[in-house]
């Protein structure tokens, strides 16, 4: 028996989490910012990212995976394959807390 592939499209989030969707088109990339996935546990719901580190190695994950990207020295995003890539990040919604005049 097959598990379903964990997806965060169409699924509601509880009151103290975001999503953020990511495309990539094919043939693009994305420069790695740390501070855009930070917190974040991301699937890539659609096709093929491919993570480049600073060191030049790199690895391929697709439909149904779930990655953690933060603190291993990524440099880059790219799609490689035909399709659009799809991730959605999840994390903790922060709260922003807004000072009064006083």
């Amino acid at each position: 028996m097959d598990a379903e592939p964990i997806t965060f499209l169409g699924r509601p989030l509880g009151p103290s989490f975001r999503a953020k969707v990511v495309t990539i088109a094919p043939g693009a990339e994305l420069p790695y910012v740390e501070a855009d996935w930070r917190d974040a546990l991301v699937v890539v719901e659609q096709g093929e990212v491919e993570l480049e580190c600073r060191a030049g190695s790199r690895r391929r994950f697709a439909t149904g995976d779930v990655l953690w990207m933060t603190g291993l020295g990524l440099r880059t995003l790219r799609n490689q394959g035909e399709a659009t890539a799809v991730l959605v990040a999840v994390s903790r919604q922060t709260e922003t807390v807004e000072s009064e005049p006083g």
